[in-house]
């Protein structure tokens, strides 16, 4: 009975066996396969030497702009150039109306040649009473009138001709010319209006060969400045720091602009100092008003370490980048970002030389995935 016992056991072994190993193998075979590698292009870090741009908000001004309001008053009788169009200095630009000062000038002459004949008759008179005080024919206080009204009439005359001239220049006033050569900017009064001498504004010419470009820097920007150059920057430092003017479209303008003028004070209510460069305008790109990006180069980071600015992401505020560790992994990376150069960003703390940055494909990636690394087409360094 025993024997037959143990039998059964041994059989019952066998079968929960066969039955265990079954299961395995169809448990095995249902498994998922292993996740596929994601494919990622990456860059390797490596620190070159970068020079960090800073922008600026920029304004054009006309290198000369003049205002043009008449010296005397009346109705406009004439404009002559068509508003935007150039003029060279002496064009004729308006006309007022001259008959009053035609008239004032007429007047004028007239009253001088009266003081003339007067003079002349006051010249006899006193001629002709020396002559008889000589016998004490005439008192002293007659001959002393006749000196007086004689002084008188010559003074007369030279009030007369500073009245002529006068006249004539009011009516060379009414005839308005450009004092300079540039572009005449819009009318702001019509033929057949009033103008106020000295007062009314006419238009405004602009001389817009050469720009100026008006910026401000703060005072760090300027110390970063002077221990650039070695000392204070001048108007004749041969190495200035160097600008770069972009335009609205983001263009940038093709010629170079100097340093024309640093203001001597920094204003104390924002913490800034002025600084103006002057640019070549041959072909009217820049206009007076318009807003300009300036950019200054600042100073060069001989080991600075970048990476594409799409590779960095953004959580709460906080930077991060992925990498692909020596297992092949994906693991994420705390960072610390600097300023931007071009499509670049440089990386101020969280990466080494040798890090390998996932660039493209992180949207797909998580911790510890494995990931199929393809390094990125190299551009050239930005900011070399």
């Amino acid at each position: 009975m025993s024997c037959h016992l143990s039998v059964q056991r041994r059989l019952l072994r066998v079968a929960a066996g066969a039955c265990i190993a079954s299961l395995i193998c169809a448990c095995s075979k249902n498994a998922p396969p292993p996740a596929a590698a994601i494919e990622v292009a990456t860059v390797t870090v490596t620190p070159h030497l970068v020079s960090f741009p800073e922008d600026y908000v920029g304004e054009t001004e006309a290198i000369n702009a003049v205002e043009i309001r008449p010296r005397v008053g009346g109705m406009l009788e004439n404009r002559v150039p068509i508003e935007g169009e150039r003029v060279k200095a002496g064009d004729l630009l308006f006309i007022i109306d001259r008959q009053p000062y035609i008239a004032a000038l007429a007047q004028a002459k007239a009253t001088l040649a009266q003081s003339e004949a007067a003079l002349a008759q006051s010249q006899r008179d006193l001629e002709r009473a020396k002559s008889l005080s000589e016998i004490d024919a005439v008192s002293q206080q007659e001959l002393d009138a006749a000196v007086a009204k004689n002084q008188a009439n010559r003074a007369s005359i030279d009030a007369g001709k500073a009245n002529v001239k006068s006249a004539e220049l009011n009516l060379g006033y009414a005839v308005i010319t450009s004092p300079i050569d540039g572009m005449m900017g819009r009318a702001l009064l019509r033929q057949g209006g009033m103008v106020t001498a000295n007062n009314t504004l006419l238009t405004t010419i602009y001389q817009n060969d050469r720009m100026y470009v008006n910026f401000s820097v703060s005072e760090q920007r300027l110390l970063s400045m002077q221990r650039q150059l070695g000392r204070a920057p001048s108007q004749d430092a041969r190495s200035p720091p160097p600008f770069r003017i972009f335009l609205a479209d983001g263009s940038e303008y093709p010629l170079a602009p100097r340093l024309n003028f640093i203001d001597p004070a920094v204003d104390s209510r924002t913490g800034t100092l002025a600084l103006r460069l002057e640019v070549d305008n041959p072909q009217q790109l820049l206009h007076a008003g318009q807003f300009a990006r300036v950019q200054v180069a600042a100073q060069q980071d001989p080991s600075a370490i970048v990476v594409p600015q799409r590779s960095v992401q953004d959580l709460q505020g906080k930077n991060y980048v992925w990498i692909v560790d020596a297992a092949g992994h994906a693991q994420q990376h705390d960072v610390r970002m600097g300023p931007r150069v071009g499509p670049d960003w440089q990386v101020q703390q969280g990466l080494k030389a040798g890090d390998v940055v996932i660039v493209d494909g992180v949207q797909h990636l998580k911790p510890a995935a494995a990931v199929k690394a393809t390094p990125l087409v190299a551009a050239a360094p930005a900011g070399t």
